[in-house]
């Protein structure tokens, strides 16, 4: 995996600070997933109601994907990153740097929709 404390043009763009709240998202994510599916099938709602855990597992995924990443989808589409305290984001000006940035956040996009349409799916068959 990458190193947490350099810039990594498509590779990594967040530091330790910044990986620790994108998990923390994560993990949001996920319990948010789990009270949802429990309630909807404890009060028995429709399948097609239960579809709209896409959400929070998507944000579930986001989170745990740019974790494992070291790799923020936002600065990456926006030209930053940040390796200090949050808030303390730098610019990247170089247009290839920030070209393979933008691919490294579509890549975690398109996977973390994947992974989200999958739990809709399986919450919607169960």
């Amino acid at each position: 995996m990458a190193s947490t404390n350099v810039y990594q043009p498509g590779v990594c763009n967040i530091g330790p600070a910044e990986i620790r709240q994108r998990r923390l998202l994560g993990w949001i994510g996920l319990a948010v997933s789990v009270v949802f599916i429990v309630i909807a099938f404890a009060f028995g709602f429709p399948p097609a109601f239960r579809l709209l855990v896409v959400l929070p597992a998507g944000m579930a995924a986001t989170g745990f994907l740019q974790g494992a990443f070291h790799f923020c989808v936002r600065f990456g589409t926006q030209g930053l990153f940040n390796f200090g305290d949050i808030g303390a984001e730098e610019a990247v000006y170089e247009a290839e740097y920030r070209t393979a940035d933008q691919r490294k956040a579509v890549l975690i996009i398109v996977l973390s929709l994947a992974i989200a349409v999958v739990a809709a799916v399986v919450a919607f068959l169960a």
